[in-house]
């Protein structure tokens, strides 16, 4: 086991369950009269058991099919949700681009979403002013900085997300499938922040291209139905992920609830 000084993200056996209701009306008796004991919901566990650690200045990649849980994973990490069971540690400041564009305002403009999201990541506002021009030249989106985030395609709000995430000075950098939805040159822009960032800080990156994996990352975790199928190299976890989705059929039971 690591060292505390080393580790920066620990977790131990996560699991995670979301409550799903066959009607509305189910869900009024459970806050009336339901209980663990007599629900009237059923349990569906995107994480089952997960356990894992990153080290100060590695860089993780995690991969699965969709619905294997890696979104529900990111989001325990960046303390957007708490896992029903299990234990996670996170020590320094977090970046989540995927996760801060999901919680932008539409309604207001790129400008003023920079500086929501700048002071939700942990920015004073003079420190958001002072680096305002630098995330709008990352960004890209020139005049509709000034433009309803409603008006944005969704590449351009992973633009801006990603612009303040590369401006916050943070420890810990979470990138979930941004890069993808990115044109060429946004996403050429993104992987070159990425390489200088990666000399000093710690990398967790989601993606279903093996190829991106082995360009950013050192090691990699292959998420299966909720748990950890394989851990190791990259070239390792990546070669047993290709032959599983060649061999193995697509079991939509991983989307069932108990």
């Amino acid at each position: 086991m690591s060292s505390d000084t080393e580790v920066v993200i620990r977790a131990r056996h996560l699991a995670k369950a979301y409550k799903l209701y066959d009607s509305p009306k189910d869900w009024v008796k459970q806050q009336l009269v339901g209980s663990e004991k007599n629900p009237y919901y059923k349990s569906f566990w995107a994480l089952k058991d997960i356990s894992f650690e990153v080290q100060r200045g590695k860089s993780l990649g995690i991969i699965g099919r969709n619905g294997c849980g890696k979104s529900t994973l990111l989001q325990i990490v960046c303390g957007m949700t708490r896992p029903t069971k299990g234990e996670i540690w996170v020590k320094g400041r977090v970046a989540p681009v995927l996760a801060l564009g999901a919680t932008f305002d539409l309604e207001a403009t790129g400008r003023e979403n920079v500086l929501i999201g700048g002071a939700v990541l942990g920015l004073k506002r003079q420190e958001i002013l002072r680096k305002f021009e630098s995330i709008t030249d990352f960004a890209g989106i020139g005049a509709f900085m000034d433009q309803p985030l409603k008006l944005y395609s969704v590449g351009m709000r992973m633009r801006l997300a990603f612009a303040i995430c590369a401006h916050i000075d943070a420890e810990i950098l979470i990138v979930d499938e941004a890069l993808s939805v990115g044109d060429l040159a946004f996403q050429k822009k993104c992987v070159d922040w990425i390489d200088n960032f990666r000399r000093t800080g710690t990398l967790l990156f989601v993606s279903h291209s093996t190829s991106e994996l082995s360009r950013l990352c050192e090691s990699a975790m292959w998420i299966d139905n909720g748990r950890v199928r394989e851990a190791g190299s990259v070239a390792d976890v990546a070669r047993a992920y290709r032959r599983a989705t060649f061999v193995e059929k697509d079991n939509m039971k991983r989307f069932s609830a108990a």
